[in-house]
């Protein structure tokens, strides 16, 4: 449940925090007031993509955080699985964004990503945006809202589809024109055999160049790993003679003083470090070899790895890859006849598997098809209309129109009154038939989710979450506002409910009224925030009543109006 949203600097708004309640919470106020600009500031602490157009003009940058209330299991193993700490039955989200266009993330006060964001949207709220239609559904969004129905998982599916979608890939590959192939088959010979007539070793080059580099220093080189061994070990002074003197002064030391007796022992340490060193120095000495034929070999052998690396990568490692990969290449076309058979063979098995996997889920839609028409046309009739709801699930199983998703396509039918035929929604004339149908749809959906888990068991601690309508009511009023009123109500018996609406009929039902409001101080717009009660919300519903002027009239029928619907 939203606890708290907090928006500093964000369009008009220049600071305002807004408690919110369980149940229906009702935003109301003048048009332009800010009503909707708060839902999208909410959007944003889903993972909506920002822009450094809604920072106030004049300010650095726009804050937006809010608290949700937080017992389940699901929110903090996403927050585990990206690295995140969960906070004791709340989580934290806040968001920033610089007039310059950089967007920073907390959550729970740790820096996070917008990705994240993303991953708890579906499990924290679920926004119906300003005058969304079904319209507006492409395909592939119609099935979603199906699948959210009916709990299908296409993780399973779209992995079908991939292998099947890959081997075709390959066997297409494989049966380009004879032409074509033959062209290839030279060029791909001619790369293999200047690779591996090189012989390349892994790491060779970066070899190669480090004894270049011993060998163009040779002497430098051996003059200094001498004068080392020198100075450590072999002259008079050296550093290993005069540890072992100032060793036998602290031995005698230790004779009379325990204390001095851990201090000769780390001086044996030392001392038999610095030989080691001095041996290390002498060794390396022993081994370099100023030839200088040695010296042209190394650099003839770097000029003949530079010519592959300007062809087929940047290091050995890359060509030594791109020869195998070459390889593969070559043997596929030798052997093409063998290898089609056996992708031919692999892809039908593929599209078995996937078509297996498309059938069942194809099964699970046209059931909860019949369930989720039931349900939506109760809730539609609910909302003051006498329609009959239909949902059309189509199969193909043409392998033209396979994809992620399945085999299905979804239309969404209705008849607004008895005897006309059933016709996709989007032909619907009515914009208010329209608005109400989508309350129907997005409640039937949201409430199926909240009744089985497929088992019979109630799921409905695991999949509440905070339902966001944005003017939901639009193109509607009378009785049928009344019923959509009456129906958010309902809704908010087990959802949080955030709605903004200009009727008064519905937010006659509130469990929470919140008044947005613009007014202008020291020259600049500014939106506020204050909670409803009592007189306030009575004069406010009056206002929706009968415009900017109250009248006792308009005052008493809002009163009467908030009786009735608490």
């Amino acid at each position: 449940m939203l606890i708290e949203l907090r928006v500093e600097n964000y369009a008009v708004i220049d600071h305002v925090a807004v408690e919110f309640g369980a149940g229906l919470n009702l935003l109301t106020g003048e048009t332009g007031a800010g009503k909707s600009i708060l839902i999208d500031a909410l959007a944003l602490l889903m993972g909506e993509k920002a822009s450094a157009d809604v920072v106030r003009r004049g300010a650095e940058k726009a804050t937006i955080s809010c608290v949700f209330h937080n017992d389940r299991k699901s929110i903090d193993k996403i927050l585990d699985e990206n690295g995140l700490e969960s906070a004791a039955e709340q989580l934290i989200l806040k968001r920033e964004i610089a007039a310059a266009g950089k967007s920073r993330v907390w959550i729970n006060n740790q820096p996070a990503t917008v990705a994240v964001l993303k991953q708890l949207a579906p499990e924290l709220v679920a926004i119906h945006a300003q005058n969304e239609t079904v319209l507006a559904f492409d395909p592939p969004a119609r099935l979603h809202l199906l699948d959210s129905f009916a709990g299908v998982h296409l993780e399973a599916l779209s992995a079908a589809y991939e292998c099947w979608r890959d081997l075709r890939a390959r066997i297409a590959e494989l049966e380009h024109s004879e032409q074509d192939r033959l062209r290839l088959v030279d060029l791909w010979s001619f790369q293999k055999k200047e690779i591996d007539s090189a012989r390349l070793q892994p790491q060779e080059d970066q070899r190669l160049e480090t004894e270049r580099r011993v060998l163009m220093n040779s002497e430098k080189l051996y003059s200094a790993a001498m004068s080392a061994h020198d100075l450590l070990y072999e002259s008079a002074g050296s550093a290993v003679s005069t540890l072992r003197a100032a060793g036998r002064h602290l031995e005698e030391l230790a004779r009379f003083d325990p204390q001095f007796a851990e201090s000769s022992k780390r001086l044996d340490s030392a001392r038999a470090e610095i030989e080691d060193i001095s041996a290390m120095a002498r060794d390396y000495a022993d081994c370099i070899d100023a030839s200088p034929e040695r010296l042209a070999e190394v650099e003839e052998r770097l000029a003949v790895i530079d010519r592959l690396k300007r062809k087929y990568g940047s290091s050995a490692e890359e060509i030594i890859a791109f020869g195998e990969d070459l390889a593969q290449k070559l043997n596929e076309v030798e052997n093409r006849d063998e290898i089609l058979r056996k992708l031919r063979s692999e892809a039908a098995n593929a599209a078995q598997q996937y078509l297996s996997e498309a059938r069942a889920i194809s099964r699970a839609r046209a059931a909860a098809a019949r369930k989720l028409e039931k349900l939506a046309e109760s809730e539609i009739n609910e909302l003051a209309m006498k329609a009959g709801f239909h949902v059309q699930v189509d199969s193909s199983e043409d392998e033209a129109g396979w994809s992620p998703a399945g085999i299905d396509s979804v239309v969404y039918l209705i008849a607004t009154n008895p005897g006309e035929p059933l016709s996709p929604i989007e032909d619907i004339a009515s914009g208010g038939e329209l608005s109400r149908v989508m309350l129907a749809l997005k409640t039937s959906v949201e409430c199926g989710k909240s009744t089985s888990n497929g088992n019979g068991k109630s799921r409905r601690s695991s999949s509440q979450r905070t339902l966001v309508f944005d003017e939901i009511d639009t193109g509607i009023g009378g009785r049928a506002a009344e019923s959509v009123g009456r129906k958010l109500k309902s809704l908010g018996a087990h959802h949080q409910v955030l709605c903004v609406t200009h009727l008064p009929q519905i937010a006659s039902f509130a469990d929470h009224h919140l008044l947005i409001e613009k007014c202008e101080s020291q020259g600049r717009t500014r939106t506020s925030i204050r909670a409803l009660e009592g007189k306030d919300r009575a004069e406010e519903v009056a206002r929706m009543l009968s415009g900017a002027k109250l009248t006792e009239t308009s005052v008493k029928h809002a009163e009467q109006m908030l009786r009735t619907n608490a």
